[in-house]
């Protein structure tokens, strides 16, 4: 327990806070924070990071429920353990309440029956709580349970997984598990050089495609099969990983995320450290997601939401396994790209337009090479084939010295980043030559070469041999993967260029309009657009001039006041959509159209049976571009912050951006980037271009009241935000709150 002039307390990054004193914390296996670890919402800014160099190079391992009898699956268990310490030097103890030995080591009893404290436990029983509650008295560091029957069957066995997990708490060891299995206790191959790829699967059999890298030259030095993630889950591997120095990226078969700030926390650290992460995530449809819940028990999440939040923490989501294994693997081993330029290099000049055209529409710049560059290309490469980009040699330079004088010349280019060479089939002994010029290239140049062998064989000697070994070439079997796992490579590295982790710039102290916003809400209440539009008052975000009134003379009073033309609606908590009741009046210019307003306003709600608390009457303002921001709560991320194009066009087009926050100004920025009607902000058919760095503030001053108000704002909904023309502001027409 830590001391401080805030009091003492713990964190809890399962829970939201668990207070001992005067203060919120959080506190994990004995990890205490301080007030400065904790953002204004009382979540941890720091993910404590598992030291867990013990669980994967033991000096010491027991075996609970160890066995050599024929034909009992705990037998192949024990012997696949045994091969594995031997390999990685640890001495192993089997435990078994009634056998002597275990292929001829010396059993114990039980548990506490161990001489001496073991680094690793393993559980090869079908009821692992009662072995976690005797390992709590014997200092374990780490244990595995492979049982399955927990919270992948239900309710009953998400009860039995919780009380596991109150176990595990207890004990102050660290479980992987209930229901993985034996990958992180896998052969690899020792013998293959260079960075690594670290794979993290909750479905075993699904990091089957990327550990068998390893027969490709691609080094692997870890697999977390995180199963259930009672405790240790995906974000705890994923934050040692990144502290690796072996480890070049890290690959992720995710079904669903047991905690979403933990995930985020763990992809920071990754981003801070410049290491790549890519991932699978199940659950894009309804499907998916209900597959993934009873596979492993874990929240799949809303995936717009996992979306944003993934690119938003420079996470790389690709949909295959191939994908999978081929980003990760060309991130892992390539080095940082000198420029972004990609120059497709052919023997034809169709294969050469049909890459070109894939990859220009995933983004990838192929810029045109200077006529300088063109024109000493044509020294080996006939005058009438193109060499802007991409470059046609038309087959033969191939086959002689000018293969590799051409290779070099493109690789030379300041422009030139990143060359790609598609050979759709093999063609010896060109295709021979051709891949042992590249691979030779690579090997002298700092620049990436990748080459497509689309031979469906795969077993000629130019692939297997020449390509598959070089460590410095990167070799794909498709288009659609190659141009994907390049883009994912330069995107990498233009995001960790400017990456700059929104949890340090996140607020710790509540801001002054905290305490005026709280006086505000109404628990478990909708409040009504005047109390609404108060709230956003309270956080510095323009509204109409209005007045709430409660008769007719008032309300022609109120209309002098804020001047016409006047814009008069219905007032009410129960109200969401007024517009479809006939609850709006809009361009009164006066006093008798305001009287005759309001006792029809009045009359509807009366009619409806909708209680009001009056009738405002507001400002006309000037047209611009409609937006709506607002705030939801995610079941994974807690608080996210929405900005799209508003009004009716909100529900025909859909067309939104989401963030978790906190983030910065650059992050509001990208959002509306994303918008398909992005246009609309800069002027079309005549139009001004709108406010953007208004916009831009209130998104920020949105998500400032979603951290300050996290628990107690279920929903916001501001829509119309009015942007007007650049320089004149945005003004918040309508909103809709809802509190928890």
């Amino acid at each position: 327990m830590l001391g401080s002039t805030h009091g003492t307390f713990t964190i809890d990054l399962r829970a939201r806070v668990v207070a001992c004193g005067e203060a919120p914390g959080d506190a994990v296996h004995g990890v205490t924070a301080v007030a400065g670890d904790l953002d204004v919402s009382g979540r941890p800014l720091h993910l404590p990071v598992p030291d867990l160099d013990r669980f994967f190079r033991p000096e010491s391992v027991a075996v609970v429920g160890a066995s050599d009898a024929e034909g009992r699956p705990n037998t192949g268990i024990t012997r696949q353990l045994l091969a594995w310490a031997e390999r990685v030097g640890a001495r192993l103890v089997p435990v078994h309440p009634t056998r002597t030995s275990v292929f001829g080591i010396d059993c114990v009893p039980s548990v506490r029956a161990l001489a001496e404290p073991v680094d690793l436990a393993v559980l090869l029983v079908a009821d692992p709580l009662p072995v976690i509650e005797e390992l709590a008295e014997t200092k374990v560091k780490f244990a595995v349970a492979f049982a399955s029957g927990f919270a992948e069957t239900g309710e009953a066995g998400a009860a039995a997984q919780e009380r596991l997990a109150a176990a595990v708490r207890r004990s102050g060891l660290r479980l992987l598990g209930p229901n993985t299995n034996l990958n992180a206790f896998e052969r690899f191959r020792d013998d293959l050089e260079g960075p690594a790829v670290a794979l993290i699967t909750q479905s075993g059999h699904q990091g089957r495609p990327v550990f068998t890298l390893q027969e490709l030259g691609v080094r692997l030095s870890h697999w977390a099969p995180t199963g259930n993630e009672a405790d240790l889950e995906t974000a705890d591997f994923l934050s040692y990983f990144a502290g690796r120095p072996e480890v070049g990226a890290i690959a992720c078969y995710v079904e669903g995320l047991k905690d979403g700030r933990s995930f985020l926390l763990a992809a920071d650290r990754a981003a801070r450290e410049g290491v790549p992460v890519v991932a699978v995530k199940v659950g894009r449809t309804e499907t998916g997601a209900r597959t993934a819940a009873s596979h492993t028990g874990k929240l799949t999440g809303a995936d717009r939401v996992v979306d944003a939040a993934m690119r938003q923490f420079g996470v790389i989501r690709v949909d295959g396994l191939d994908q999978l294994q081929d980003t990760s693997a060309l991130l892992a081993r390539a080095r940082r790209p000198l420029a972004d330029g990609v120059v497709v290099y052919s023997i034809s000049g169709g294969t050469g337009a049909h890459f070109a055209d894939l990859a220009t529409a995933a983004g990838l710049s192929l810029p045109e090479l200077h006529q300088a560059k063109q024109d000493e290309l044509h020294q080996w490469i006939p005058e009438y084939l193109n060499v802007a980009n991409p470059v046609d040699n038309g087959g033969h330079p191939v086959g002689d010295w000018r293969g590799r004088k051409i290779i070099d010349a493109i690789l030379a280019d300041p422009s030139v980043g990143v060359l790609i060479c598609p050979i759709t089939g093999p063609f010896p002994p060109m295709s021979d030559k051709l891949a042992q010029d590249l691979v030779d290239a690579a090997e002298a140049t700092d620049k990436l070469v990748c080459v497509v062998w689309g031979s469906p064989v795969g077993t000629e000697e130019a692939y297997r041999t020449t390509l598959l070994g070089s460590s410095r070439v990167a070799t794909f079997r498709t288009f659609s993967n190659c141009i994907g796992a390049v883009k994912a490579y330069l995107d990498h590295h233009r995001f960790t260029a400017a990456y700059r982790s929104p949890f340090d710039e996140a607020p710790r102290t509540p801001s002054p309009s905290l305490r005026k916003a709280q006086a505000l809400l109404r628990p478990g209440r909708r409040l009504s657009e005047h109390a609404a539009k108060q709230l956003l008052r309270a956080y510095g975000i323009r509204v109409p001039r209005e007045q709430l009134v409660t008769s007719a003379a008032a309300a022609v009073r109120a209309a002098g006041l804020v001047g016409y033309p006047v814009v008069m609606k219905a007032s009410g908590a129960q109200l969401a959509h007024k517009t479809e009741l006939g609850l709006v009046k809009v361009g009164l210019t006066s006093a008798s159209q305001v009287r005759d307003a309001y006792r029809e306003l009045t009359d509807i709600a009366r009619f409806e049976e909708i209680d009001l608390d009056g009738i405002l009457v507001c400002q006309m303002v000037g047209r611009g571009v409609e937006m709506v921001v607002g705030v939801t709560r995610d079941e994974l991320f807690g608080p996210t912050v929405t900005v799209g194009l508003g009004g009716v066009l909100v529900e025909v087009l859909d067309d939104t951006a989401v963030r978790v926050p906190p983030f910065g100004e650059r992050e509001a920025r990208s959002m509306l980037g994303e918008l398909r009607g992005r246009a609309l902000l800069d002027g079309v058919r005549g139009a001004p271009p709108a406010d953007v760095d208004a916009l831009v503030e209130v998104v920020l001053r949105v998500q400032r009241m979603a951290l300050e108000l996290d628990g107690d704002l279920a929903e916001l909904d501001i829509n119309p935000l009015m942007v007007l023309p650049r320089g004149q502001g945005a003004v918040a027409l309508d909103a809709l709150a809802v509190c928890r």
